[in-house]
């Protein structure tokens, strides 16, 4: 059974879609979440299914701590999943192609430092996309550029608003993400 590692920061829809999906499985197991915010709601999400979960502030996060605990479970994918910080680059050496993240835009458009959650959908619109959707890449030092795995479009209309396009993302991040986390797992051999 393969260990998977979740990262999030906020209200944990799609870190709880993971955990359910890959409870149905034999492929792998959620082990742990890990979050930088005391507050977020997918605290709650993991322990309503038996999930630990490590609660860490930027130093704890960038002097080795989390990476200590990381290395004590021994993750065969670390997925980010809505965690907003730039991810430390002494988990990306220690764990290379190991690390994924889910970008509700289609990469490179609409990445980069500051370019989360409402902020790409408003970018979406006021820029009249005709399409959007996610991308799935693996993590490296710099925000949303490392390789693409996965990417799915969906169509906007002329009358969508934020929340319409928020929506119809949300919806592709819990058909797609798990579906390829599952392939990346069954494709490892290590």
């Amino acid at each position: 059974m393969k260990k998977i590692v979740v990262f999030a920061s906020g209200s944990g829809t799609n870190a709880e879609n993971i955990i359910k999906y890959f409870a149905a499985t034999k492929t792998g197991i959620v082990t742990n979440v890990f979050t930088n915010n005391p507050n977020a709601k997918v605290i709650e999400r993991a322990k309503n299914h038996q999930i630990p979960t490590e609660i860490f502030n930027k130093q704890d996060l960038f002097e080795g701590k989390v990476l200590q605990s990381v290395n004590e479970i021994q993750p065969d994918l670390i997925v980010l999943a809505g965690f907003l910080w730039k991810f430390p680059q002494n988990i990306i050496e220690a764990y290379p192609d190991k690390v994924i993240n889910i970008h509700p835009a289609l990469l490179p458009k609409y990445g980069g430092k500051g370019m989360y959650g409402m902020h790409i959908h408003k970018a979406v619109v006021e820029n009249n996309e005709k399409e959007t959707g996610i991308t799935i890449h693996y993590v490296n030092e710099n925000y949303d550029e490392g390789n693409i795995i996965f990417q799915q479009k969906v169509a906007l209309t002329e009358n969508d608003t934020p929340e319409d396009v928020a929506a119809k993302i949300h919806e592709l991040e819990q058909k797609y993400f798990p579906e390829v986390i599952e392939k990346l797992l069954e494709n490892r051999t290590s």
